[in-house]
């Protein structure tokens, strides 16, 4: 199954822009320490995975009762403002997957799995 897993910047993670060259140092360690945990187990690949720009790039699309849309630059959904990056991972259970998380630097993360249609 296939997991989106949203690295949200509200947990004890500092933000990238305020670490320390030594602590994104650290941080790039245990992003290294996922990957490779994710390659040695034989059930498990990330799909996907990327670090978003800051919310002050962010764009909200909003559609209307009549279908009509709205571009704007916030407000945002509150997930948004802390939205650093994310990962799309096949896992064969959410147990494995989340004991594999446990490696990357402590952000608050939101796990959903994947709708695959047929």
């Amino acid at each position: 199954m296939k997991y989106m897993v949203l690295l949200v910047g509200d947990g004890p993670q500092k933000p990238w822009p305020t670490m320390t060259p030594e602590e994104q140092g650290a941080a790039m360690a245990r992003f290294g320490e996922f990957d490779a945990a994710c390659t040695a187990h034989p059930e498990v690949s990330v799909v996907s995975g990327e670090a978003l720009d800051g919310p002050d790039t962010a764009t909200v699309v909003r559609t209307g009762a009549d279908g009509t849309t709205t571009l704007t630059e916030g407000p945002y959904a509150e997930v948004l403002e802390g939205l650093g990056g994310f990962y799309v991972v096949e896992a064969p259970d959410l147990d494995t997957l989340v004991e594999l998380l446990r490696l990357l630097p402590p952000y608050d993360m939101e796990i959903r799995p994947v709708v695959e249609y047929e």
